[in-house]
């Protein structure tokens, strides 16, 4: 089902996860390159620590609903005949996902320099998933409230995705379960500078307010 149109959709999945929130949020309104500041990262946690709330809650809003939308690009493609199954759909529809979480991994618009996708891949996971990337959000709400630390949050919620897709939701869905575990991988290779300050006890904890 890898067709021509289907692959101008994983393009235009690739180039909406691209679109660089946090960098032109803080460009227009604030004249700040956020990848300047901070982590260094071109995401949502780095402009809540760079440019406090008002700038970090839309680009979150942006970040998570880039993931989702390139999900239901699926809705738009005219080839799929109606005999496909519920596996096929789910793999479009994830290279969809995918896509757009490259994208804002490595974005066109800004150099390639980008976030560590996670707030991308969450709306990626509400697309495919939703209870479980609701279960997940939970976790890290719950690990983030004890530790104040974002990034432990972030990587403790996506080890629990899987556990919870397979384990507690019972999947039987052989592309959802892999992906389920390819998830924490990721955050693990995004998060490996922050993993190397959590172990020496130099990781900033996130208050969500503006550096002064």
């Amino acid at each position: 089902m890898l067709t021509a149109e289907t692959l101008l959709f994983i393009l235009l999945a690739y180039l909406t996860g691209a679109f660089p929130s946090a960098v032109w949020v803080g460009k227009i309104f604030y004249k700040i390159d956020v990848r300047e500041f901070g982590s260094g990262n071109a995401g949502a946690t780095n402009t809540f620590r760079v440019l406090g709330k008002k700038a970090g809650i839309p680009v979150l809003i942006m970040d998570v609903f880039k993931g989702w939308i390139c999900v239901y690009y699926f809705s738009f493609l005219t080839n799929i005949p109606e005999s496909a199954s519920v596996e096929a759909v789910f793999e479009i529809k994830l290279a969809f996902g995918i896509a757009a979480v490259i994208g804002h991994l490595f974005p066109i618009y800004t150099g390639f320099r980008g976030g560590k996708g996670i707030a991308t891949l969450l709306g990626l996971l509400i697309g495919l998933h939703y209870v479980a990337a609701l279960c997940s959000i939970l976790v890290f709400v719950i690990v983030f409230i004890s530790s104040k630390y974002v990034s432990l949050g972030s990587i403790i919620a996506s080890i629990a995705f899987p556990i919870i897709v397979v384990l507690i939701l019972g999947s039987n869905n052989l592309s959802l379960n892999l992906f389920a575990f390819f998830v924490p991988i990721l955050s693990l290779i995004t998060h490996q500078k922050n993993i190397e300050r959590l172990l020496r006890g130099e990781e900033t904890k996130v208050k969500f307010v503006k550096n002064n």
